[in-house]
């Protein structure tokens, strides 16, 4: 029997979703490609110490946990530190370093053997204005890594990524980026587990939502529960006003499905 590796199973399960994929708008998903590549990634996993992932806003407190013995590394998303305020004790076991790393700015911090307090706490000035309170327990000898992104930063990228086109060509790329399964720059993608409607016999639920800037985008699974071939009509399932439409199938089948998909003015509350 001859054994498959993570790397052979990787590389049929994507030559395989790509080629079901030569439909740009079409998101149903490959069932042989996504396995094998699911295979993958099983095989290849191994256990590593995971990195800490935190969100925050402008005067926020950012909760962590720093490294009792190595480095603990603090990076922005999207900013720079410029600045830190700390307190110093003047005693050694009560007191932390905090390196500041100049071409990325990020931050370094190391805390003494047998550190008393058995937590820490600074503030931090970010390049963009952002102004953050880090409070920080202690964690165990492992190196740490600590992530720190702000809505408003990827905001600012969304809005960037909007005003490359007018608002007609900017909503049609987003119809273009959802059907390929990609956020754009700034955007939030989050999964959506929406009780579906009715219209009909088709039955309309929202699995997918894409917030950027000016614009909202909106993934519809559409499934005719009915006994006879039926119309898809988008003016029928999405809200007066939208900005772009696009739907893979124009008409379904009994029981058959299809994702259409939908762009809303997401500065007016959609």
């Amino acid at each position: 029997m001859i054994a498959a590796t993570p790397a052979c199973l990787l590389g049929a399960g994507t030559v395989t979703f790509a080629a079901g994929t030569t439909r740009p708008r079409d998101l149903t998903l490959k069932p042989l490609g996504l396995a094998l590549i699911g295979a993958a990634i099983a095989l290849a996993a191994t256990p590593a110490w995971a990195d800490q992932y935190r969100q925050a806003a402008d005067n926020a407190q950012v909760d962590c946990v720093v490294s009792n013995h190595e480095l603990t590394r603090i990076s922005l998303v999207g900013d720079a530190f410029a600045s830190v305020s700390k307190i110093t004790t003047g005693y050694p076991y009560n007191d932390f370093t905090v390196t500041n790393e100049p071409v990325r700015g990020d931050i370094y911090l190391s805390v003494p053997e047998g550190f008393a307090p058995g937590r820490l706490s600074f503030f931090a000035t970010t390049r963009k204005g952002y102004v953050y309170k880090f409070a920080c327990s202690i964690g165990g000898p492992e190196a740490e890594q600590i992530f720190v992104s702000n809505p408003a930063i990827a905001g600012e990228r969304a809005q960037a990524w909007e005003a490359k086109t007018g608002p007609r060509d900017a909503a049609v790329r987003l119809v273009q980026a959802m059907a390929a399964n990609s956020a754009p720059d700034g955007y939030v993608m989050r999964q959506v587990a929406a009780a579906p409607t009715r219209v009909g016999d088709l039955s309309v639920r929202l699995v997918a939502e894409y917030r950027g800037g000016a614009l909202t985008g909106r993934v519809l699974r559409i499934d005719n529960r009915g006994a006879k071939t039926v119309p898809v009509d988008p003016a029928q399932l999405t809200p007066a006003g939208s900005l772009a439409v696009s739907v893979a199938d124009r008409e379904l089948g009994p029981q058959q499905a299809t994702t259409l998909y939908v762009v809303l003015d997401g500065s007016a509350g959609a």
